[in-house]
């Protein structure tokens, strides 16, 4: 019995020691990392970057970047389909003033091209004569990926449900402010658009993002996306990849022009 405990004692001895050595070797490190005096910087070229230089973008008479890629600026909508039918041209009307105007019960129409994650730019207006009321005003909305939507509405003075107005990441996000100017003047959304991501077995990995500003306020400050948005029923989640950009044909004479983008 007098064996063990004296095997015991200088185990526990031996152990202590041990750890109580490998305690003082960290705080003997820190204190020396802590005694290291950082270098003081002088010289300002010290902490200068000069690669990788940012490209440089210009801008031509419409104050429309060289890296954009125009989908509409007023002359033809040949970037655009029939959401409909894919095969068929997009019919919507182009004004002498070189707007378009959504033609009513032709369907929403959508872009040639995919997308993933994008800059977009576009002006849109409300019927020029206001009828309606609520949803029934001035509504229209634009589709990233054909499944996420930003609502257009004719919201100056003219109540509906918070996450179905103007600039709302409809039926998921209210915005920040209702920055709708009266329905003679031209409204201006500039989106930020992070695209969903999933893995190789169909399950959402990262969720995408909006960032919103309309006529220069911000409404949407880098939101979560929860899926798509849907008009009744919760969000959907289904993998999917890149996808063209879409405008909603709800019946409104809703104008648009300048509408461009950029791919992030």
């Amino acid at each position: 019995m007098r064996k063990i405990m004296y095997l015991f004692l200088t185990l526990t001895l031996t152990f202590s020691c041990k750890e109580k050595n490998e305690t003082t070797k960290i705080e003997e490190q820190k204190e020396e990392i802590v005694a290291t005096p950082q270098k003081e910087i002088t010289d300002p070229k010290e902490t200068e970057v000069w690669e990788p230089e940012p490209k440089v973008i210009s801008f031509n008479e419409n104050n429309v970047p060289s890296d954009a890629i125009i989908l509409f600026d007023g002359s033809n909508l040949d970037s655009w389909i029939s959401t409909k039918d894919t095969t068929t041209a997009a019919i919507w009307t182009i004004n002498p003033d070189k707007t378009m105007t959504v033609k009513p019960e032709t369907g929403d129409i959508q872009t040639k091209k995919n997308f993933g994650s994008v800059q977009l730019h576009l002006e849109w207006s409300a019927p020029d004569i206001v009828q309606g009321e609520g949803q029934g005003r001035g509504n229209s909305g634009v589709f990233f990926q054909n499944k996420y939507e930003v609502q257009i509405l004719d919201s100056y003075q003219n109540r509906t449900y918070a996450n179905g107005q103007a600039t709302s990441i409809y039926k998921q996000h209210i915005p920040l402010a209702n920055a709708t100017k009266a329905p003679d003047q031209w409204q201006t959304y500039d989106i930020i658009f992070h695209a969903p991501e999933f893995d190789s077995e169909g399950n959402k990995t990262k969720s995408g993002s909006f960032t919103v500003i309309h006529n220069g306020v911000l409404v949407q400050d880098h939101i979560e996306i929860l899926g798509s948005t849907e008009y009744i029923g919760p969000p959907k989640n289904e993998a999917h990849g890149k996808g063209p950009i879409k405008l909603q044909d709800h019946g409104n004479l809703v104008q648009y022009r300048n509408i461009w983008l950029r791919e992030l």
